[in-house]
């Protein structure tokens, strides 16, 4: 066998050699995905990445009517425009799919791989790449998040958590069952903010992930909180981090949830610190389900997401003069210029930063000309010292 059948995703380890097809252009394109899905894995790339991949490849065909043999850049510009003109796709988006076709592109004209052989054997043409720099989007900005993403305010914050509160109480005090998931959404909010954590960090939280901080002793056993399933970089597993306790309240929330209530929801076997009903856990989309009610039921602006309750950590740790470097350790940004992103601070907070650098300067003009009254007092004799 040569070396080249052996490497992951290899024509000949998907298409056996002198075999005829029933339906070739389809068999060769399904055993195309499949190579490159092997050729993902053994780069250890998560699972819903590759998938999300295939569904961009199989779209892309599906739209120019085509195989990857007969692709072109005019096909891939066409359905790139579609995309835009007609669904409205996001610029990040969009760039998404670009780069998986252009990944895909990449895989099939490398010789290590047989397809360009097999395909000029089967069909009499071969793969090309189709995804340049002069029909894709460039990616110029660090930050291109939908603009009207922000944080909440304090005001907005507070009366997102009475409101969820108050729908505990309203439900409970009607009788009606369903108000044990609603005091753990209500809770959950509270920890997604309180420790700036992300919708799979804090809905992956069991409730042995926290512990002691013996340098913060007055928050008992809920001085840390340890994210298992962070952000993971590209091939890497999720991403470790521990995130001390800042705030008082946060712990009075947790103990209230792990000691009072919690109990009545889970199984006794269950670790998840946030069991479902009818899952040993509560699902992603659950979370944001409940979260747009309670945001459409308040009126609130579409640009607060779950996610705003984390750029809202970073912003009112930043205004209450916490350290920038910390910050950024306890939401585990590799990069400062990753928080300062986040961070929205409030016009109240420029100002009052604006009026004591304008205070501080007027102090410091005052002093000076008043000690250079003093050095050039006149004396008895006419002179001046």
């Amino acid at each position: 066998m040569e070396i080249g059948s052996r490497v992951p995703g290899a024509a000949r380890l998907h298409l056996a050699d002198g075999i005829p097809l029933l339906r070739p252009e389809e068999q060769v394109f399904s055993a195309m995905l499949d190579g490159w899905r092997n050729q993902q894995l053994a780069r250890n790339l998560a699972l819903a990445t590759i998938a999300a991949r295939e569904r961009a490849a199989r779209a892309f065909a599906a739209h120019a009517d085509a195989f990857p043999w007969l692709w072109s850049a005019a096909l891939l510009d066409e359905w790139l425009g579609d995309l835009r003109a007609v669904r409205g796709l996001r610029r990040s988006t969009l760039r998404g799919y670009q780069e998986s076709i252009r990944l895909l592109c990449l895989y099939l004209t490398d010789p290590a791989y047989g397809w360009p052989g097999e395909c000029e054997t089967r069909f009499g043409t071969h793969p090309v790449q189709v995804v340049h720099e002069w029909n894709t989007a460039v990616h110029v900005q660090q930050a291109e998040g939908d603009p009207i993403k922000r944080a909440f305010t304090i005001d907005e914050l507070q009366a997102f958590f009475d409101h969820a509160d108050g729908q505990v109480a309203r439900i409970r005090a009607a009788g009606r069952k369903g108000w044990l998931p609603a005091f753990r959404d209500a809770t959950l909010f509270k920890i997604a903010y309180g420790y700036g954590l992300r919708r799979r960090e804090v809905a992956m939280l069991d409730v042995a992930d926290f512990g002691t901080n013996p340098h913060a002793p007055e928050f008992g056993e809920r001085g840390v909180c340890y994210v298992r399933h962070g952000k993971a970089m590209k091939g890497s597993a999720p991403k470790r981090r521990s995130v001390l306790t800042v705030w008082p309240w946060v712990t009075e929330a947790l103990a209230e949830w792990t000691t009072e209530i919690r109990p009545l929801l889970a199984a006794e076997s269950n670790p998840a610190l946030w069991p479902s009903e009818r899952a040993p856990r509560v699902g992603l989309a659950q979370i944001d389900a409940r979260f747009a009610s309670i945001r459409t039921a308040l009126g609130l602006a579409p640009g607060l997401d779950f996610h705003s309750l984390r750029r809202s950590y970073v912003t009112h740790l930043i205004e209450a003069g916490w350290d920038p470097l910390f910050v950024q350790h306890q939401v585990g940004h590799e990069h400062a210029s990753t928080t300062a992103i986040y961070t929205c601070v409030s016009s109240d907070f420029r100002t009052r930063t604006l009026r004591r650098a304008l205070d501080a300067t007027l102090t410091q003009a005052t002093t000076a000309a008043a000690s250079t009254a003093v050095a050039v007092r006149p004396q008895p004799d006419g002179s001046s010292r």
